[in-house]
């Protein structure tokens, strides 16, 4: 949990300098969401493959970041696909398959697999049950282009 914590307040204090500057000169209201419980669900047809986006352009009012609950079903095994952003997974639940540029890994829970821009990446599920893992897009605005063209729903927020 303290590895998250530090990844994710190196994050969010990134896109915290960025705005804060702006947002004082205004004097406005913020042209953010205070607090979310995400904006989309993406749900591929005929498979329990889930992606929550929880932090994006739509709540946080600029792409320099965008989080996401991802869930991988029993027996995904994805092909190696090349990356153009940083890219980081914590494992929330399961065992997670991290092969970078050849060299594999299986994340259990709390632990984190990084991808930079230029790596080649193959995702995997192992073990008898789905894997759920927190992602971060840096910048937030070319993560996540496999969920374009999947269905999708809003996430009421009250």
């Amino acid at each position: 949990m303290k590895q998250l914590l530090s990844v994710l307040s190196i994050c969010l204090a990134a896109t915290a300098i960025s705005t804060a500057n702006a947002q004082d000169a205004a004097h406005d209201e913020p042209s953010y969401d205070y607090t979310t419980r995400g904006t989309q669900v993406f749900q591929a047809p005929g498979s329990d493959f889930m992606a929550k986006i929880l932090v994006e352009a739509a709540n946080l009012g600029s792409e320099e970041v965008k989080i996401a609950e991802l869930t991988f079903p029993v027996g995904y095994n994805g092909s190696g696909h090349l990356h153009g952003t940083i890219e980081i997974f914590y494992v929330l639940k399961g065992r997670f398959g991290h092969s970078v540029n050849g060299v594999d890994a299986i994340l259990g829970v709390g632990e984190i697999g990084i991808v930079k821009p230029g790596d080649t990446v193959t995702h995997s599920v192992h073990g008898d049950g789905a894997a759920t893992v927190l992602t971060i897009w840096v910048p937030g605005g070319a993560g996540a282009p496999a969920f374009r063209g999947m269905p999708s729903r809003p996430i009421e927020n009250q």
